[in-house]
């Protein structure tokens, strides 16, 4: 018994030590000019466990450069970036592996079929428990273009480096690999590494390792490079080198972060103190080195104002570069002491790196504003916004995703999390969350437990069961919510103080759980502002009732300090003064503003806007409700004063959503919308028109850009009647019953979208389909497909008028939906518009319009970059006249897709147009001067 005993001992002793015997000996020789690494290696890797392997894996993440299709080249295209895609062959990096021998055998090693980056060895022997398996490697690594992922070769031959050379895969009972995305989070075994770097004259090299021998030869230089238990592996090669060293007794600091003009003894006063901060919280750092990159920092920033442009400081500058030096530090510092997979368990890095962050500005900078100095300007300082502290951007940015219902559980791989939610929202959730942990248990044990956590497990692999149950040693409270409902699930937090009953003594309250959780919420008493008791409330599953003593308390409040991330506060708050005195005071703002949960705001923003020449440019002021974080309920109106018609115009609008969880059925909006707005010269239409949407999504794939929602709107449209307008009718005021469904898959590479139309109205009932399809070739080629079919089920409309037809190339938009300029223009630039709808022609042909029915086929192909040549062929059928063949052709400039693009009609029915008088009549553009369409380019790589 004392014999197995001590086996097991050993056995788990070996487990915990064998990430440092394994090696890593590397000699590569850079040829930049050829932007080449010729590389030969040997790996020693230790099986810990007790299983025996045949085959082994290794990540060779410089190969997913390699293809168009790799993981990496689809990561990059889903988020509608196109620099990979169009980029040349020769930008792209590779490897190939020329032999892989063990004991000077060849070994048989393949790519894995869908992870080219990924690298299947069969060995000679069997590899047993607790054994090394030795292999030799020698390859070529061609160095892609930094375009891609900050990390390659530079266009003025600088190289940075992260996953250059091949390493080995964890096998922890199954095998840890998967492909580069991106996401810096190669998951690898510490190891000792040796390199013999060979590199040009007249480069720097920066590097986290300890440099050894330094040789100079006649046309090139070489260094050895050595360290214990390393994962990092960046390299960067400069000709003119902007790392700076900052020196503490052993330990070094290396960064080329911008300092923001700061002198040199504020940077080395402002380094002193970042590195004192964290030696204090996670004790010395194992290497002698740290770096610290302006790459590491633009990957990971502090996000807030750092979108204002250059010029506004709202901070001081030694804040701004101090914290930009900490967040790095923290991240760098963490990954390569604290051994997780940073695929999966993400959430606990992120989560103490905030952690501290926020503990460090609490520390030193507890009156920081989120607003910096602006929160002291007039006009700025009356906002709720100026009010708010700078650690509560950290709530503020994680609720911009709870509160639209597409957060996701920090557990989720990294790989599936919106680029949002990976950047920004599961990182504040995190640090967050561990704030409201250690705020829940209280006498700082969390605070102490991170910095005892990630002390005694310093290089060694580790996982969130490990920190659940070193947190659950220290603290005798129940804390399993925290890891099942707040890391596990996207539940929401939500405490409403229902009922209250009070006696001289005592206070007797009903609190309400809104969402299904165990999620702790503190309840304090007050008088005014002084606190006179705080109690947490545990395991509310609907309701429950307790009772606490009076204590002169005149006010409840749930979550009083803010530290628990609620989706609502607005209903946290209880007044002990009398009844009348819980009801919210309005406010009234100018500008938008950050929700402020003891006041019903009501926002105004002066507003100019140009929607149609008729109007011309129009003065107004925006009514609203909505923050900063999206709401429920909404409402909004606009009232304008239209400077060219020299009318009252505008619009209003309000609408109720409902977020649903779990289901591919994640939101219903319904409301009412209305508007009263010119559409020709001295005629306006008042439009009002109730709405209901169903809205539909992936619900265990978020990422997924394939959308659908279901719309039942009725559209009540009064006009004045345009007897001149021979595309007007007869029938000036009317009403249609229109449902529309719409299936779409946005994605850059490939496009797809089709919608069903179904219209009643009184005098006629039509039905349309729609397929719009695009597809970006390898060879930069695109191709564009458009397919519409419309027919008439009833049509007693005016024979004489095609006010309801379908439009062959320019619709008449009787439901006034489309984002016409001129929409009654019959000549001049401005009935040259394009929008794509219906027939989508872009010449204007002798039958504009079908009274019956219609098909059209709209094509267009890639000429020379955004040059593409379009082809429309169609059928168009009116009432008593026979079936018509209709074509055009031309020149497509496609500057921004969908935004602003210019079609230059060449051939159709009336012949060669280019050599036909007028011709610059005949040029159509399509344009979009809306703000929000525009945002939208923003909206779709982040979300």
């Amino acid at each position: 018994m004392k014999l197995r005993l001590f086996s097991c001992v050993l056995f788990a002793l070996v487990c915990n030590a064998s990430f440092g015997q394994n090696k890593i000996d590397l000699k590569a020789a850079f040829d930049i000019e050829k932007k080449q690494i010729k590389i030969s290696q040997t790996i020693q890797y230790q099986n810990t466990t007790q299983d025996e392997l045949q085959t082994i894996y290794l990540n060779d993440w410089n190969n997913s450069y390699s293809t168009k299709k790799t993981p990496l080249a689809q990561r990059i295209a889903d988020e509608y970036k196109n620099v990979f895609h169009l980029a040349k062959n020769e930008e792209r990096g590779y490897s190939v592996i020329t032999s892989i021998k063990q004991n000077n055998e060849d070994l048989v090693f393949q790519q894995l079929k869908n992870q080219i980056d990924i690298v299947k060895v069969e060995l000679k022997t069997p590899l047993k428990p607790n054994e090394f398996y030795n292999i030799q490697l020698e390859y070529l690594v061609q160095i892609p273009s930094d375009k891609f992922t900050s990390y390659g070769i530079t266009s003025t031959g600088d190289v940075n480096l992260r996953y250059w050379y091949i390493t080995p895969a964890i096998y922890n009972g199954q095998w840890q690999y998967y492909s580069n995305k991106d996401l810096d989070d190669l998951y690898i075994p510490a190891a000792d590494v040796r390199l013999e770097i060979e590199y040009p004259l007249g480069y720097k090299l920066t590097s986290e390792l300890n440099a050894g021998n330094w040789t100079q030869l006649p046309n090139k230089q070489s260094i050895i490079l050595e360290g214990t238990n390393i994962v990092s592996n960046k390299l960067f090669l400069n000709k003119t080198s902007t790392f700076n060293t900052i020196q503490k007794g052993d330990f070094s600091l290396i960064t080329n972060i911008d300092d923001e003009g700061l002198e040199i003894i504020d940077k080395v006063l402002i380094t002193e103190r970042v590195t004192t901060f964290i030696q204090e919280k996670l004790k010395d750092y194992p290497h002698k080195q740290l770096l610290l990159t302006k790459i590491d920092y633009n990957k990971d920033p502090i996000y807030g104002l750092n979108f204002l442009p250059g010029f506004i400081k709202p901070y001081p500058t030694h804040f701004q570069y101090e914290l930009k030096l900490l967040k790095v530090a923290l991240r760098n510092y963490l990954e390569n002491t604290l051994l997780i997979n940073p695929r999966t368990d993400q959430w606990l890095l992120d989560g103490i790196q905030i952690y501290y962050l926020m503990d460090y500005v609490d520390t030193h900078y507890p009156n920081m504003k989120f607003l910096g100095s602006l929160a002291d300007f007039w006009g700025i300082r009356s906002f709720h916004a100026a009010d708010m502290k700078f650690n509560d951007k950290y709530n503020l940015a994680y609720m911009l995703m709870a509160r639209t219902n597409r957060d996701q559980p920090l557990t989720m791989p990294k790989d599936s999390l919106l680029k949002f939610n990976n950047s920004i929202a599961n990182k504040y959730k995190a640090g967050v969350g561990l704030k409201y942990l250690d705020d829940f248990i209280n006498h700082d044990i969390v605070e102490n437990s991170l910095s005892s956590f990630v002390i005694k497990n310093k290089l060694k692999p580790v996982t969130t069961k490990d920190f659940e149950a070193y947190i659950k040693s220290k603290t005798d409270k129940d804390i399993d919510w925290f890891f099942t409902d707040y890391l596990k699930t996207r539940k929401k937090l939500d405490f409403k103080i229902k009922k209250v009953l009070k006696t001289e003594d005592s206070i007797t309250l009903t609190i309400t759980n809104k969402q299904d959780n165990s999620m702790p919420v503190s309840l304090y008493a007050l008088n005014n502002d002084s606190i006179i008791s705080k109690t947490w409330i545990e395991n509310i599953k609907e309701n429950k009732t307790i009772t606490i003593p009076r204590n002169d308390a005149n006010k409840l409040v749930l979550n009083y300090n803010s530290i628990i991330p609620e989706i609502n506060a607005r209903n946290n708050w209880k007044s002990l003064k009398g009844f009348f005195f819980n009801n919210k005071p309005l406010q009234f703002r100018l500008f938008q503003d950050i929700e402020d949960p003891y006041y019903n705001q009501v926002f105004f923003m002066p507003i100019a806007e140009f929607n149609n020449i008729y109007d011309g440019f129009t003065l107004g002021l925006r009514i609203y409700n909505k923050t900063v974080l999206r709401k429920l309920f909404n409402y909004r109106i606009e009232p304008q004063y239209s400077l060219k018609s020299r009318t009252v115009t505008g619009s209003a609008f309000v609408s109720m959503t409902h977020y649903l969880e779990n289901t591919d059925l994640y939101a219903i909006s319904y409301g009412m919308s209305g508007g009263y707005v010119s559409y020709a010269e001295n005629l306006f239409v008042r439009q009002l028109s109730p709405s209901l949407m169903f809205l539909f999504r992936r619900k265990d794939d978020f990422r997924s850009n394939k959308k659908e929602s279901l719309t039942l709107r009725y559209v009540d449209i009064h006009r004045d009647k345009d007897v001149n307008n021979i595309l007007t009718s007869n029938e000036p005021n009317y009403g249609v019953f229109n449902a529309r469904y719409i299936d779409s898959n946005d994605n850059l590479i490939n496009f797809n979208k089709w919608y069903t139309d179904l219209q009643i109205a009184k005098n006629f009932s039509k039905v349309s389909f729609n397929y719009e399809y695009r597809r970006l070739f390898e060879s930069n080629r695109q191709l564009n497909l458009r397919f519409f079919a419309g027919t008439f089920l009833k049509n007693n409309n005016d024979p004489n008028s095609n006010y309801f037809s379908f439009a062959l190339d320019r619709p008449t938009d009787y439901l006034f939906e489309y984002p016409y300029l001129g929409r009654s223009e019959a000549s001049g630039i401005f009935s040259q518009q394009y929008i794509d709808a219906e027939g989508g022609f872009k010449s204007k042909l002798n039958t504009p319009f079908a009274n019956q029915w219609m098909t059209s086929l709209n094509t267009s192909t890639t000429l020379w970059k955004y040059v593409l040549l379009y082809g429309d062929v169609g059928l168009v059928k009116n009432k008593f006249d026979n079936t018509r063949f209709v074509y055009d052709s031309g020149i497509r400039i496609n500057l921004v897709t969908d935004y602003f693009e210019i079609y230059l009609p060449l051939y159709s029915n009336l012949g060669w147009e280019i050599g036909q008088p007028n011709y610059d009549q005949k040029i159509r553009f399509k344009f979009t001067v809306d703000p929000q369409s525009l945002l939208g380019l923003f909206r779709r790589r982040w979300y």
